[in-house]
């Protein structure tokens, strides 16, 4: 199959915007815990009326403050309440909010500062503003701009959230509703720039249209996960990552309970209390929860239950998957005994630490592994993998409940059309894909064809329109004697391995192809303490033999997946890892290829002589 379809479920009025999701929600309910702060006595929730309360009061400060219709605003924050008050208080008064990681270095601040014309900076804290400020005073490209810079904060000096809110009493209500209603579904509502690996970062235009379809229409198709009474989710995620705030715009367009957490160190105590019915994440947190998992049994000597175990959830949830595609007829009699007897002894405490409630993960932003899929799955926590990008409001297609393929990102949500190029490229058009790069005219030119957007993602689309991606067109390695080599697939199989944190194909115009391999610090404790050999650090278990036999271990299970001339003849370990710090991966975990290859060119250049 060279394309496939979902008709759109839900039209809106095109006067319409974004912030109609929201009085719907107050007319309907305004007493709905549509938010739940964690605050020193536990969780608080926060209703419809009163979270309408706040973002009206900044919306009027904002017009106050002489913002005008389609003017633009950047939010520079952790994941945090405030910053969907913030949000919402922008396009209230008709602003267009431009995010802003919170791990941004100085010079992309002033690029997206400079590229966006924002006038005005929603900042944390007192470090955030400091920075900021640091930036505007070396700046040479913002040239004479004023740029106000208020803390999202409500004590403390001026300006910040409160002070803001008094400058607006004065606003009438009149005038709010003319600013709220500027704009229509066809306006921008975002400016959500791009991670920036493949280049400096751009900013695309993503509409009202983008937001609010996407929400009313992706709530019909995961009714399972957004139609249940009580549906609560964590957020954790970047909120500047189009992901995150896309998931945040259905859950209140649903009305389901969001909460927030920017802290990973109190990730699990925040899910414990907080109980999330499901929850969105990136595959890198499953590595994390499997590899803790392993670990713990390894230190109780439980190391064989645990194996046992894991190779009993992943044999169910292939089992099932194989019958989803009419290969097979289920589990068998012996793997559901082995199955339940474990889902007594060992799945539920995995379960528990997700709080207990959670019926359904959402696995997006990066490719999930099927391993991981499999084994989650299998121990009752569904994983639906999907897929899309900053270009298409995040999700363009998804698995469901109903309608699940382990290894594949599913079929195009409500209202998306996904077609396949001859080269293998995919191809996107639908309620989803944005209106275009910011003051970008050679790269709109590059990014369209036949009303399609250009994802620079390979793929495949199987007889049933679910969607698998093999690749990245730009990462696609082409050695020395020809040969085409798509690293990802590679790569995944060998970050399976608990070792393994990071793995980098390289061969571009090589004669063979090769790896660099980061180890887990996590996976190389549980790893040691199994052996029952010292802990080592990375730098010793870089240079240690055994180490590095159980690496070409995973190398091998690799390379039995792709032909000898794609196969890895060679790895180097390195004892450094990489980190969102280190400049080597987005804040949404993804690998900066070109960074990694330009800051390890010594290595490679050692693997080929």
């Amino acid at each position: 199959m060279r394309e496939a379809s979902t008709g759109l479920l839900v039209e809106l009025d095109p006067g319409s915007n974004v912030t109609d999701l929201l009085l719907e929600q107050h007319a309907k309910d305004p007493v709905h815990a549509l938010y739940s702060r964690k605050g020193p006595a536990g969780w608080a929730d926060v209703s419809v009326h009163h979270f309408l309360e706040q973002v009206t009061a900044l919306a009027k400060g904002l017009i106050a403050g002489g913002l005008a219709p389609g003017e633009t605003v950047a939010v520079m924050s952790a994941t945090r309440y405030e910053w969907t008050v913030v949000d919402f208080a922008i396009w209230f008064a008709g602003g267009v909010t431009v995010p802003i990681y919170e791990t941004s270095s100085a010079g992309q601040v002033e690029w997206i500062l400079h590229d966006s014309g924002a006038r005005r900076v929603f900042v944390q804290d007192h470090a955030k503003a400091a920075l900021v400020q640091d930036v505007l005073d070396a700046s040479t490209v913002l040239g004479d701009r004023i740029i106000a810079v208020v803390r999202m904060e409500h004590d403390g000096d001026a300006p910040n959230l409160a002070s803001l809110a008094a400058a607006g009493t004065g606003v009438t209500d009149a005038e709010l509703e003319r600013h709220r209603t500027t704009a229509s579904l066809a306006d921008v509502a975002s400016l959500g720039y791009t991670s920036g690996t493949t280049g400096k970062p751009k900013g695309c235009e993503i509409t009202h249209a983008n937001f609010a379809l996407v929400a009313k229409n992706i709530i019909l198709f995961l009714p399972e996960i957004l139609m249940q009474p009580r549906s609560r989710t964590l957020m954790f995620l970047p909120l500047a990552h189009v992901l995150a705030r896309a998931v945040q715009v259905i859950c209140l367009s649903s009305g389901t309970t969001v909460g927030h957490t920017a802290s990973a160190k109190e990730l699990l105590e925040d899910l414990a209390s907080f109980k999330p019915t499901f929850l969105l994440v990136v595959p890198r947190i499953f590595e994390k929860v499997y590899a803790g998992a392993a670990q713990k049994a390894a230190a109780a000597g439980k190391e064989r239950i645990f194996t046992a175990a894991a190779g009993a959830a992943i044999d169910y949830s292939k089992a099932l998957d194989a019958a989803s595609r009419g290969d097979g007829a289920g589990p068998g009699f012996l793997l559901r005994a082995r199955h339940a007897l474990f889902d007594r002894l060992f799945y539920p405490k995995l379960r528990q630490a997700f709080g207990g409630q959670l019926r359904f993960t959402v696995s997006g932003a990066s490719p999930l592994s099927s391993h991981d899929a499999h084994f989650f799955r299998g121990a009752g926590i569904p994983v639906l993998e999907g897929y899309g990008l900053t270009e298409t409001t995040a999700p363009c297609t998804a698995n469901t409940p109903a309608r699940t393929k382990v290894g594949t990102v599913g079929i195009p949500v409500p209202g998306t059309t996904v077609r396949v190029a001859d080269d293998g490229e995919i191809l996107v058009k639908g309620i989803g894909v944005f209106k275009g790069y910011h003051a970008n005219a050679a790269a709109n030119a590059e990014a369209f064809v036949d009303g399609f957007f250009r994802t620079g993602d390979l793929g495949s689309l199987d007889e049933d329109g679910f969607l698998t991606i093999t690749g990245r067109k730009k990462d696609l390695l082409v050695t020395a004697g020809g040969k085409n080599v798509a690293p990802g697939p590679l790569e995944e199989k060998i970050r399976e391995h608990q070792l393994v944190g990071q793995a980098v194909v390289v061969g571009d115009g090589r004669p063979f192809v090769s790896a660099l391999v980061n180890l887990d610090p996590e996976g190389l404790q549980n790893w040691c303490t199994a052996r029952k050999v010292p802990v080592m650090g990375p730098a010793e278990a870089a240079a240690d033999e055994s180490v590095r036999a159980s690496i070409q271990g995973a190398v091998d299970e690799a390379n039995r997946t792709v032909s000898k001339a794609e196969s890895i003849r060679s790895f180097v370990i390195l004892d450094a890892d990489f980190t969102v710090e280190s400049g080597h991966l987005t804040p949404s975990l993804k690998l900066k290829r070109a960074a990694v290859v330009r800051d390890y060119e010594e290595h490679i250049n050692r693997i080929y002589g």
